[in-house]
């Protein structure tokens, strides 16, 4: 399913899980990306391990260190789409930053990931100027989403130039932070989830950063049309004995 079908269909409480390709175990993607739709997850956002992920918290670092120290390759992650593809119907994004896709080529990377299945790409070190004079006619030639990110310190004319070049979501990024749990939002937070409401930007938002349960995944989908769990899930494969049962609970427990 393209993304923006699904945001057509479904207006809010949207999950989107993100996950370390190749982690725990090096095969495991796939078997990861078919319980969380079997679960009931909307979105399946595969992360591509970067020896040098800045935005990332601890946790996600350290998945990205045990998948390349497991083998993981860009051309492994697109042959393990192919093979997530044959189940697996909901919407596919692949996050990562930009120095992987640039070595692997931008191009042949687009094209082998729109072949794989692949809906969109989150690259949140790509310039937006490069995007659009250099990278947006691939992405759509592709069918490709784009998807930037704002935080609290976006300024309203960025937000509003993102929306713009926007062609499925926003990653709101919850806060001015590294990716991790956190407990609970403060006030200053929830009042830049309600200015991004109050925007109507023509794009929805999905809110990441800090989303590890369901009373922060709840909280979020008042202002925005859903959320993107991290670091809480990398948390639950990390000390999983059954993928399968776990990622079920796991899922369930966010979205109730």
């Amino acid at each position: 399913m393209p993304l923006n079908k699904l945001f057509e269909a479904k207006k809010s409480n949207i999950l989107s899980v993100y996950f370390t390709a190749g982690f725990p175990m090096l095969e495991d993607t796939i078997i990861i990306a078919k319980h969380l739709e079997d679960a009931g997850a909307d979105i399946i956002e595969i992360g591509i391990p970067f020896s040098d992920p800045i935005a990332d918290g601890p946790v996600i670092q350290e998945s990205n260190n045990i998948a390349l120290a497991n083998g993981m390759t860009v051309k492994k992650l697109l042959a393990q789409v192919v093979e997530i593809r044959k189940e697996v119907s909901i919407p596919i994004i692949l996050m990562g930053y930009i120095n992987p896709v640039l070595q692997y080529g931008i191009e042949r990377f687009c094209k082998e990931a729109s072949t794989a299945g692949v809906n969109g790409l989150i690259l949140p070190d790509m310039p937006m100027d490069e995007y659009q004079k250099t990278f947006r006619s691939l992405f759509d030639k592709h069918g490709l989403s784009n998807t930037f990110l704002i935080s609290p310190t976006t300024s309203d004319a960025r937000i509003k130039r993102i929306d713009d070049a926007t062609t499925s979501f926003i990653y709101a990024v919850s806060s001015s932070s590294t990716t991790g749990a956190k407990s609970g939002f403060a006030d200053e937070q929830l009042a830049y989830f309600a200015k991004l409401k109050a925007m109507n930007l023509k794009n929805p938002f999905l809110v990441g950063f800090g989303i590890s349960n369901h009373q922060s995944f709840s909280k979020v989908c008042e202002y925005g049309a859903g959320a993107i769990v991290g670091s809480a899930f990398i948390t639950i494969l990390k000390n999983s004995k059954d993928l399968k049962t776990d990622i079920q609970l796991f899922v369930k427990s966010i979205v109730q």
